[in-house]
């Protein structure tokens, strides 16, 4: 277990051990498909939501030290995983939606949400559509702050992109993919942080359902010429909703300059940048990922939603955009 900042005997005193069964995977039906995800713990709820091509494994190293003080909640996402991957929306919108039926069905009512890359935009989503259901924000080199992204993903956005990922499954296709990945690796590459990683995404698509349920994901957010979907016209809400940014220097994935965009876009927002740490840097260095999430669930109170605060930032973003194009015009 990490030695958290602050944390007191009394309270390490009170931690409590996970078992494997815990972890194990469960499974809801919700509007007709089965839901998987895990669940372990006790305390104030925190949901761990993936990112594409990904699943709820993804944080199987975490979630026993994460599970010792919260709820957690780590869902294989619709079209990811051992959920169901039917022909359906896999709009962020959608996945938001599902992340929402499924806490419901578990009796969850607000919870703090740790997104990682499309998980991240799915979290923000969900923020965004119910905000009275989100007590905090943990973004993990979060999509949908940006346009770039890494080219491999504008490709396989492309028409065709199902014959591409089609052939990975080809007789040696996969042991040259992992020479290349290896060869990433040795020559000290941002892309080479992730290589393992990557292959795993790479493994996880062993079939045609899973690789169209992939594409139908990947296009709802990316296509030839970048991200397609940005939260940051929206991120001024965030204002009074306490929220941390983390990632690592060296993401190929989303670049870091993202992170400083989105964190001065959000305001009272916090970033922790992990240096020499790729798109996973809760991989790359889990005792400071677990420290920071304990830390920071542990001395913000959950965000107190106002339905008239919410209208007031609205209209105070509504005057902003009036002023700007009211100095626009004077200039010209």
């Amino acid at each position: 277990m990490v030695d958290v900042p602050g944390r007191t005997p009394a309270r390490a005193a009170r931690l409590r051990v996970v078992g494997a069964s815990e972890l194990a995977l469960r499974y809801r039906v919700v509007h007709g498909y089965r839901r998987a995800f895990r669940m372990a713990g006790e305390g104030p709820a925190l949901v761990l939501i993936h990112g594409i091509g990904d699943s709820s494994a993804t944080w199987a190293d975490v979630i026993p030290d994460l599970a010792r003080t919260h709820t957690v909640i780590a869902p294989d996402l619709l079209g990811h995983g051992a959920s169901d991957k039917p022909r359906a929306d896999y709009s962020v919108a959608a996945y938001a939606n599902g992340v929402r039926d499924l806490l419901t069905t578990l009796g969850i009512e607000s919870a703090t949400l740790v997104g990682h890359s499309l998980g991240g935009g799915v979290a923000m989503q969900f923020a965004y559509q119910f905000p009275d259901r989100t007590e905090r924000l943990i973004l993990v080199s979060v999509g949908g702050v940006g346009r770039e992204v890494n080219p491999v993903l504008r490709l396989v956005s492309l028409p065709g992109a199902d014959l591409l990922l089609a052939a990975l499954r080809l007789p040696g296709a996969r042991l040259q993919v992992g020479l290349w990945a290896h060869l990433m690796h040795l020559l000290d590459t941002d892309l080479g942080q992730d290589a393992s990683e990557l292959l795993t995404l790479v493994d996880a698509l062993p079939d045609e359902t899973s690789r169209n349920a992939f594409i139908r994901s990947l296009r709802a957010v990316v296509d030839w010429r970048g991200q397609v979907v940005t939260m940051l016209d929206r991120c001024y809400l965030t204002e009074g909703m306490p929220t941390m940014l983390l990632w690592g220097d060296r993401d190929s994935v989303v670049p870091v300059r993202h992170a400083y965009g989105a964190h001065e876009a959000m305001p009272g927002s916090r970033l922790e940048i992990f240096e020499g740490a790729g798109h996973f840097p809760f991989h790359t260095d889990p005792a400071r990922f677990l420290a920071l999430v304990e830390e920071f669930t542990s001395t913000t109170p959950p965000a107190d939603w106002s339905r008239d605060r919410w209208r007031e930032l609205l209209l105070g973003q509504e005057h902003e955009s009036e002023l700007r194009e009211a100095s626009e015009r004077s200039a010209t």
